[in-house]
């Protein structure tokens, strides 16, 4: 990939929905190593596809990285896509879970969707893929159980 298709370091448009979005990945320079990077969207927001009402999440995206690592302002603009979609907690949670491991193909991933109250009854979700090599150190994701989540 060179580094013109990247989207890092110019100016682009948000992607309307998370399928115009672009994911983009660069080349792992510790790929002999395994380590753990962690991103956290404490902001994430989609619609409810019933009502159209705003939902607000607190996402954890865990990686032991693969061949490719996945580069962050395309992560910050693929989850501001959701933002005008529609789609329930469970589906948003393991979508970003499934389009972040096609596309970088970590050795392992997990995402932790930690969705605020709707009804009073906040819903977490948690997906997985692949293997945790051995011996990998993973910290607690760090999000409360629910108590007003903040």
């Amino acid at each position: 990939m060179t580094r013109k298709s990247l989207q890092l370091g110019r100016a682009v448009e948000w992607p309307k929905t998370p399928d115009q979005a672009k994911l983009d990945r660069v080349p792992n320079p510790q790929r002999d190593t395994n380590y753990l990077v962690r991103f956290t969207a404490p902001e994430f927001t989609s619609l409810c596809p019933v009502t159209g009402q705003p939902d607000f999440a607190h996402l954890v995206i865990d990686y032991v990285p693969g061949p490719w690592l996945l580069e962050s302002k395309s992560l910050k603009l693929y989850v501001a896509s959701f933002r005008n979609h529609g789609a329930f907690h469970e589906d948003c949670t393991v979508a970003i879970g499934k389009r972040i491991t096609a596309e970088i193909k970590p050795k392992w991933l997990r995402i932790g969707g930690y969705w605020y109250p709707r009804g009073g009854i906040p819903i977490d979700v948690f997906w997985q893929s692949g293997k945790l090599p051995k011996g990998m150190w993973i910290p607690d994701q760090g999000v409360a159980p629910y108590r007003g989540r903040g």
